[in-house]
């Protein structure tokens, strides 16, 4: 049988699906009751996207109560791509009763409820091995589980003290100490923490193996640190961080920090509302002093190959001033000139030092004065970095006068011209280096943008484009120059060129979560997928990967680390699964991704159905924003904008509020196109429902869906704002239609399970089909003798939508603002696909013939004709004006307006060339978005 059924997993492995079903479909001829071929068909069947088929495979496996462990692995793989991950759990259970002797199983089962994080039966599994095996580990693998359980935002507050004094006892009750290991003491040292038992825990962390196990283990070394800091013994500490930063040698920026904090402490232990008395200052003004000496002695012996002590002392001047007990005027310019000095030639220096810019008017002066003095020089890269440096540091401090367009301009030309004398310092560089002369494109770079928010003239961010794509030349891999370009080719409607730079990243792994905002971020605005182009769909489900996959390989890493009793990692691989799991980002590429699906695909009820199921998980979940937005390099002054909110698109970022309003609009939509109620979805729903976010019961759904906040409004631009309220007054206008309409329950469940038995072959588990002669009918007749709402007016806001949004669009095309003019256009064309779908239920002339419903219809063919007419026009609108983009003319003017930089010795050719590719993207959305428009209009007229 071996030998037989070895070509079905080579085929498994090789995604040969197809194959791997026939091989099954022969072997289950022969042996109909082998539970692993069954297993293995319907595994095959899960990856082929076959849900369906395989269920009942999976049913009949799960009723005979496997325990061999060939079938449990396979069974484990089908389950998990079912979602059905609590079945996992009871398969598991019953084979380990089945055989209670069985280490393996009892752990398979342990792990089991490890993935779908219930803490509570894995303590409790964990307690019975140790009782039954007599290992030492699974004693913590129980107390782990306690304090996670513990941990969990559903468990109460008395219950979590509780589970701890459980714990608590778990390991002094264990037979080997904790301090056996490093990660059993940090477990052991983190309850201590939380009942503070603080007499304990420093019993423990002074004995001789506790000191030696901090000393080698930084995990357990920062809990140390906190559990002093709880007990107020930010001296002995900070004694203790001198000696070892003293006699051992060690600049942990820690150790400084635990000094400096040890010199404050008699002022920071007073409470915030008492004022302390002048014997307190001066004791802290001695300690001061003391420390300042230390760290002067340090900073003279290090010199220039380490920065710790230098730092040290601004960090110790900026606490003084704070504190009141700074008594030298000049010592915070004169400790900044000084670092400057020493590490001034490393690129860590402008971030070292920007904490410490916020000065008053005469500090200012002295440091702009000292910067000011530098002469520039290129005859190393040490010099260089110095002077990229001393240009970063003096425009932080500029004042919002210093802003204008003549001294922005020369600021440009200047960090331009310097930029290509930089070049000669890298000229033999490999390509694989980046160049020294850098950040010097990218702070001209900045200096553009701002240019272009103080004259809302596009020829600063031509010029940006100009040059940086020149940078690129000579320093492909430079991240920081990609990410403002992909900022700026948005800004300017040329999304083909931004996604080109994204993908030249490759942008791997978790970085898809903290990254992909840069090209996804109102991605819709500019996708082709109406006219059939699927690239930015296709990017939306790549981005997607990280999620999908988080769920299975999170799971593996903790039971691993559970396995390697690496308990402090536990908690951490956690908070990664949730913060991944309840992803803002993840949740906005779905609802970009299905605002293009519906431009792409036939609206239909079956897309209404799942995606209604989805949103709704979605729109429960409290969501952790893990977008990255402090990584694109900003070097514009501390009084202005940031550079991210300078180039934002539409001047808006989307936040959790965008996020929520859209999944109202469309769950509230899409529940009023679909026939499921909760009764209908809980029947049919194959995985796990999500975890409940939180304790509190809040509102119904459908009341939910109904509130508004100015707080999440403020996240839309105006044209989402309309477009919301329109979608709002449609819903509202027909919503008691569709509940006199939409069909009973027991009809939509009896269709289900015969198109079910139809696919399948299978009648549908726990769904009876009533007979033929049945009253119901899925056309509502259930519902006929009850007297139909009458037909009442469509909302103005409906009826002038279209009309208004042309007139935003000419605005917008009179501004010469293409990205905007295509926002304001897809959202027309968002609005009538919702308009499709809202009207969908009262296409079938049954349907309205049944439910009186006829004036209704009426209505909705004068709307969509007014409608299509209205993006007809638009469209074609786009297409003409695309026939513009993409001249020579066009050309010419890109090329004429990056005069900034071409009179600087950027090749003409090189620049003309880059003119080509942008107008040429810009050609292509503007004509694609328009064809689009024209085709939706065809689909549904």
């Amino acid at each position: 049988m071996e030998r037989q059924i070895r070509p079905i997993y080579e085929s498994l492995d090789t995604g040969s699906n197809k194959s791997a079903i026939v091989a099954c479909n022969k072997l289950l001829k022969k042996h109909p009751k082998n539970e692993l071929i069954k297993t293995l068909k319907a595994l095959a069947l899960v990856r082929s996207q076959k849900v369906e088929e395989s269920l009942s495979l999976c049913d009949e496996v799960l009723a005979a109560k496997p325990t061999n462990d060939a079938v449990l692995t396979a069974m484990m793989h089908v389950l998990r791509g079912l979602g059905r991950h609590k079945d996992i759990v009871t398969m598991f259970e019953e084979a380990y009763k089945q055989q209670p002797a069985n280490e393996d199983l009892a752990a398979q089962t342990f792990f089991a409820n490890v993935r779908i994080l219930n803490w509570k039966a894995a303590q409790q599994i964990a307690t019975r091995m140790h009782k039954q095996f007599q290992e030492d580990r699974y004693i913590y693998w129980s107390v782990i589980s306690a304090i996670l359980q513990a941990n969990d935002p559903m468990t109460t507050p008395s219950m979590r003290t509780l589970l701890y004094k459980l714990a608590h006892r778990l390991v002094t009750s264990s037979p080997t100490p904790s301090y056996v290991n490093a990660d059993r003491f940090h477990l052991h040292l983190s309850i201590l923490r939380e009942l503070e038992l603080f007499d304990e825990a420093r019993t423990l962390l002074e004995s001789d193996v506790g000191k030696s196990i901090c000393s080698a283990s930084l995990s357990c070394n920062e809990l140390r640190r906190d559990i002093w800091r709880l007990q107020s013994l930010l001296k002995e500490e900070g004694v203790k961080a001198q000696v070892r930063i003293t006699e051992q040698k060690d600049r942990n920026w820690l150790e400084f920090l635990s000094v400096l904090d040890a010199t404050f402490s008699s002022l920071t232990s007073i409470k915030a509302d008492e004022q302390p008395d002048d014997s307190t200052k001066t004791e802290c003004a001695s300690d001061v002093a003391k420390t300042q000496e230390l760290f002067t002695k340090l900073a003279e012996q290090d010199g220039h190959k380490d920065r710790s002590a230098l730092l040290a002392l601004l960090e110790l001047e900026k606490r003084a001033r704070f504190h009141g007990i700074s008594n030298d005027t000049n010592r915070m310019v004169d400790l900044m000139k000084r670092y400057f000095e020493e590490i001034g030639d490393k690129a860590c220096c402008f971030e070292d030092l920007k904490p410490y810019l916020t000065l008053d008017a005469d500090d200012s002066e002295k440091w702009k004065s000292f910067l000011q003095s530098l002469s520039p020089s290129f005859t190393s890269t040490d010099d260089l970095r110095r002077l990229i440096n001393s240009h970063k540091l003096l425009r932080q401090n500029l004042t919002l006068d210093d802003l204008n367009l003549s001294a922005e301009s020369d600021r440009a030309t200047l960090y331009t011209q310097q930029y290509l004398e930089g070049l000669k310092l890298g000229a033999n560089l490999p390509s694989t280096e980046l160049q020294p002369a850098d950040d010097l494109a990218i702070l001209a770079g900045n200096v553009f943008v701002s240019l272009w928010r103080i004259s809302n003239d596009q020829k600063y961010l031509y010029n940006v484009v100009g040059l940086l794509e020149f940078a690129l030349t000579k320093s492909k891999q430079s991240f920081q120059t990609r990410l403002m370009l992909i900022r700026i080719y948005r800004l300017l409607g040329a999304p083909s060129m931004a996604l080109e730079h994204y993908r030249i990243m490759q942008i791997k792994q978790v970085q898809h979560d903290t990254l992909s905002h840069f090209i996804l971020s109102r991605a819709s605005t500019f996708s082709l997928a109406s006219s059939g182009d699927l690239t930015f769909s296709t990017e939306c489900l790549e981005a997607s990967q990280i999620y999908n996959s988080n769920t299975q390989d999170t799971g593996d890493y903790i039971a691993r680390a559970f396995t390697g009793e690496k308990y402090s990692q536990i908690p951490e691989f956690i908070i990664f699964e949730d913060r991944l799991e309840n992803s803002l980002q993840r949740d906005i590429i779905k609802i970009e991704h299905l605002r293009m699906r519906l431009t792409h695909e036939a609206i239909s009820s079956d897309i209404i159905d799942m995606e209604l199921i989805e949103l709704k998980f979605i729109f429960d979940r409290l969501h952790h924003d893990n977008r990255d937005f402090e990584i694109l390099a900003d070097y514009q002054p501390r009084l202005s904008q940031k550079l991210n909110e300078q180039t934002l698109l539409f001047g808006k970022s989307e936040g959790s509020g965008w996020l929520i309003t859209f999944l109202k609009v469309y769950i509230r939509a899409f529940q009023q196109g679909s026939d499921l109620d909760d009764t209908v979805e809980e029947k049919l729903l194959i995985g796990d429902r999500p975890k409940p976010a939180s304790l509190q019961n809040k509102l119904p759904l459908k009341d939910r869906l109904r509130q508004r906040t100015e707080e999440d409004l403020a996240e839309l631009t105006p044209d989402e704002l309309a477009f919301v309220n329109y979608a709002n007054a449609l819903a509202d206008w027909l919503e008691p239609y569709h509940d006199h309409a939409r069909p009973p329950p027991a009809v939509v469940l009896a269709e289900a399970a015969k198109l079910a038995e139809l696919k399948t072959g299978h009648p549908l588990k726990g769904v009876e089909i009533p007979p033929k002669n049945g009253n119901a009918s899925t056309n509502g007749s259930a519902k006929k003798d009850e007297e139909a709402p009458p037909a009442t007016e469509a909302p103005e806001l409906v009826v002038r939508y279209f009309d208004e949004m042309k007139t935003r669009f000419e605005e917008a095309k009179r501004a010469s603002s293409q990205s905007l003019a295509l926002h304001v256009v897809t959202l027309m064309q968002e609005a009538f696909l919702l308009f499709v779908v809202e009207t969908l239920r009262f296409k079938a002339p049954s349907v309205v013939k049944v439910n009186k419903l006829g004036a209704l219809v009426q209505q909705f063919k004068l709307l969509r004709a007014n409608a299509i007419a209205v993006l007809r026009e638009v469209s074609s609108n786009l297409i003409k004006h695309s026939e513009e983009d993409g001249t020579a003319e066009q050309r010419k003017c890109f090329v004429d307006a990056c005069s900034m930089v071409t009179v600087l010795n950027i090749d003409h050719d090189f620049v003309l060339g880059v003119a080509k590719k942008f107008t040429d993207s810009r050609k292509k959305v503007v004509e694609g978005v328009g064809k689009g428009v024209g085709r939706i209009c065809t689909s549904y007229n």
